[in-house]
């Protein structure tokens, strides 16, 4: 469980954070790809929610020893 001190942010704030439109979030939503909590009508992201989407997406950069050989 996570701890009771994680931020419920609204889709607005959740789209600054991510540099998006609130469409954004709100399409994670519906689509179920990021982490939710209803409160009433209203539906929130946790900020830990949004670390995690935003950890599973980062792309580390590939280090060659030598750099690869192009065909000709």
């Amino acid at each position: 469980m996570k701890p009771a001190t994680d931020r419920l942010l609204r889709c607005e704030e959740a789209a600054r954070l991510l540099g998006t439109s609130p469409r954004f979030p709100r399409r994670l939503i519906a689509e179920r790809r990021i982490r939710f909590v209803r409160v009433g009508r209203h539906v929130r992201i946790p900020e830990s929610a949004l670390r995690e989407f935003i950890a599973a997406g980062t792309v580390e950069p590939v280090t060659w020893a030598q750099p690869p050989e192009r065909a000709a």
